[in-house]
């Protein structure tokens, strides 16, 4: 398991160096856009030379990338060329941020899918067709639908939720659960939709397996051959689904953010992609692979937890 773990880790690193290095070969097409951006209204081609140089953009492209990484590698991501801004406090700031939304939404998601999904899959009926029907809703309608239906009931005709904004937890808990109610319920209808499907269909094919049956004529509790047994079995695949979701919903974050003005991680990488700020992209983009690869090396290792048979020696 540690030459496992050793290897996922070795290839999350390779990810990053490949993800920056294309990363920032995109963005040196753009560099006199940027420097004149960075000039404002004064610029002219001879400033944007000048200050170019002054910038070490004039430089070869490789060399500015290997210049950079070792910045990174000692601890300096940079600053941001527009407003000055440490960029590794700038983004851990922003991620914080919406990491909290996220975490909160896939919580829920989680706790309502397992719900859902088993007992859809052992009682049928009603709560089958209610699991069905979340799962057609959360992935027929789109977020930003749901989202301007939910402030235009809760926050706008009820006045009981802000439609935007954000306050931070420790500042006061009890406004910073108003401020992400909105934008978490949006994000957990959508989790819900695959979640909950992914668990009723893999607890089906479970429940049908001879070692069920087995359980059964040995007189093992119904209820602990579904939760200890078929639902740890199931859960691989949901595991699986539960990482694209943390995917999907920090995707989303880019939508979610700006629709209702949070100070998040999308919001900032969308602002900064707007104007060219190069230091701050690079650094949302590095974070981004690392926090995508610890996702992914986490439910595997949650996985090969739960199901000994998926353990990689």
């Amino acid at each position: 398991m540690i030459t496992y773990v050793l290897r996922r880790l070795a290839t999350g690193v390779v990810l990053a160096l490949l993800v920056t290095l294309i990363t920032f070969a995109l963005l040196s097409t753009s560099f006199d856009r940027v420097v004149a951006g960075v000039l404002g209204p004064a610029a002219t081609p001879e400033l944007v030379d000048a200050r170019k140089a002054e910038m070490g953009l004039d430089r070869a492209v490789l060399v500015q990338y290997l210049d950079w990484l070792g910045h990174v590698l000692r601890g300096d991501f940079g600053t941001s060329y527009f407003t000055s801004e440490d960029v590794r406090h700038a983004v851990t700031a922003r991620l914080s941020v919406t990491l909290s939304i996220i975490v909160v939404a896939l919580l829920i998601s989680v706790v309502i899918s397992v719900v859902l999904g088993v007992l859809s899959a052992t009682r049928g009926g009603v709560v089958d067709r209610v699991a069905q029907g979340v799962s057609l809703i959360g992935n027929l309608v789109p977020s930003l639908l749901i989202a301007i239906v939910l402030v235009l009931v809760l926050a706008i005709n009820l006045k009981l939720l802000p439609a935007t904004g954000f306050t931070p937890f420790a500042e006061d808990p009890l406004q910073w659960a108003k401020t992400i109610t909105i934008p978490v319920i949006v994000l957990v209808i959508n989790g819900i939709a695959n979640m909950a499907a992914q668990i009723r269909g893999s607890m089906i094919d479970e429940l049908r397996k001879d070692y069920v049956r087995t359980l059964r004529c040995r007189g093992i509790p119904e209820r602990s051959v579904i939760y200890r047994h078929a639902l740890r079995n199931a859960a691989g695949p949901a595991l699986t689904v539960l990482s694209f979701e943390f995917l999907q919903m920090f995707g989303a974050a880019l939508i979610i953010e700006n629709v209702f003005a949070l100070p998040g991680f999308g919001a900032y990488a969308f602002s900064a992609s707007l104007q060219g700020d190069i230091p701050i992209i690079m650094g949302i983009a590095l974070f981004s692979v690392l926090l995508v690869v610890s996702i992914n090396l986490v439910v595997d290792l949650v996985n090969g937890w739960l199901n000994p048979k998926a353990r990689i020696h």
